[in-house]
């Protein structure tokens, strides 16, 4: 049988490649800067995201997906807001539509915590960022199975006891690949999760 990865097509190929470095980069944020003593320890999760693509066609979406939040100052040499950290993350997942094509993702994002998450039994907050994308399946006209991943949300963290938390989020993604190809139809999806920080 083999590595059946070394029979896809060389972009497919190229793709998963991609993904897989960026992926390993989670292993590898700096943390040692001027700020480190100010700084909060990382944080690590895991989720389920469920949800729809909803734009040019309809079908449903299951993704699991592993999270690190690193305070921004242990990244960024200049000082940022206290409620500011950076989001990777890690996405594995599956289209419902009767096909069962899979998708896989790394993304950063900025989350902003609206509050002081120390001193509350719940705490919102807004996130966006961008990602690349490998995706097995192609709507028609979107040219490329590798493709730019933004997206945007807002959720809701509810602390427990030890630094844990629970976390519930609505997210909004659009999959292009900015023009980079010259098919380039976009594939927007709607998105819960609900995850859980260790």
């Amino acid at each position: 049988m083999g590595w059946s990865v070394f029979r896809l097509k060389g972009s497919v190929r190229v793709g998963l490649l991609c993904i897989v470095l960026l992926g390993l980069q989670l292993f590898f944020v700096p943390v040692g800067t001027a700020a480190e003593e100010h700084a909060r320890p990382n944080r690590y999760g895991v989720g389920l995201l469920v949800g729809r693509a909803y734009d040019p066609d309809s079908f449903g979406l299951v993704l699991v997906q592993g999270q690190m939040l690193v305070d921004y100052d242990r990244v960024f040499w200049h000082r940022a807001p206290d409620a500011l950290d950076l989001k990777f993350e890690a996405n594995l997942g599956l289209t419902t539509d009767g096909r069962t094509r899979s998708l896989a993702s790394f993304n950063v994002l900025a989350l902003y915590s609206l509050g002081n998450r120390l001193n509350r039994r719940w705490t919102p907050y807004a996130e966006a960022g961008i990602g690349l994308i490998y995706t097995g399946f192609r709507v028609e006209g979107q040219g490329l199975h590798v493709n730019f991943n933004p997206q945007a949300g807002a959720g809701v963290e509810f602390p427990l006891a030890n630094d844990q938390a629970v976390t519930i989020a609505l997210r909004l993604h659009h999959l292009s690949n900015g023009g980079l190809y010259k098919e380039n139809r976009g594939v927007n999806s709607a998105l819960m999760m609900i995850g859980y920080l260790f």
